[in-house]
């Protein structure tokens, strides 16, 4: 029987691309645009596998990736994203994901670490670098986080997203349930962690690490 799978990515040409690679080994059970709709099919559909982006609208790959991990910890969360920052990776792993492929060579990597992941090990793209990846390859039930950095925390990064994406303090307080002085202290840590000082510049660093497109 073949494995369920979920795909999450926000360009539509991406989707298809993605379901036609793998629907000659897996069933597409669903494929969705943003990080909310990701974990509400998810928990409609129960996919064995949800192949994903970091950069995705409304919530980002890595938060969802971290509230499926935590709800369905059976559900096997693979990215697949142009992001190769080592603090990415650090999250993505960090969050529960099993493999990280590069979308310039997820024709040649994707299936693979699907597969992979399906057996409970883990995968790295080659582009990452190298040595992570040939680590993953001689360990592969080792997390590979820790060969990462990393520098912002969920929350963090949370809020940068909709900052970045023109939310006002008042909307962000209610989309995350949090008061506005806690949005406040969160924009203020990032930009003292970022080494930034304008909500401008808040949101150019958000759309260079591939958080808002």
């Amino acid at each position: 029987m073949m494995k369920r799978i979920l795909l999450a990515d926000d360009h539509v040409l991406m989707l298809e691309g993605l379901a036609r690679m793998l629907s000659s080994e897996f069933e597409i059970v669903g494929a969705v645009k943003n990080g909310r709709a990701l974990l509400e099919e998810a928990e409609r559909l129960h996919p064995e596998v949800v192949v994903l982006d970091v950069g995705m609208p409304e919530l980002n790959g890595i938060e969802a990736a971290r509230r499926l991990n935590k709800s369905h910890p059976e559900i096997k969360i693979v990215f697949v994203t142009q992001q190769l920052d080592p603090a990415y990776l650090h999250a993505a792993f960090s969050a529960g994901a099993k493999a990280y492929v590069a979308k310039q060579s997820a024709g040649k990597e994707l299936i693979q670490a699907i597969h992979l992941a399906l057996r409970n090990h883990y995968y790295v793209t080659p582009l990452a670098g190298e040595e992570a990846s040939q680590m993953a390859q001689f360990d592969p039930r080792r997390n590979p986080a820790g060969m990462f950095g990393a520098r912002l925390t969920p929350r963090q990064r949370e809020v940068l997203q909709l900052v970045a994406e023109g939310k006002t303090t008042k909307q962000i307080s209610a989309l995350l349930n949090i008061s506005p002085k806690t949005v406040e202290f969160h924009r203020n840590s990032l930009m003292e962690e970022l080494g930034v000082r304008t909500t401008a510049e808040l949101t150019r660093y958000a759309v260079s690490r591939g958080i808002v497109l």
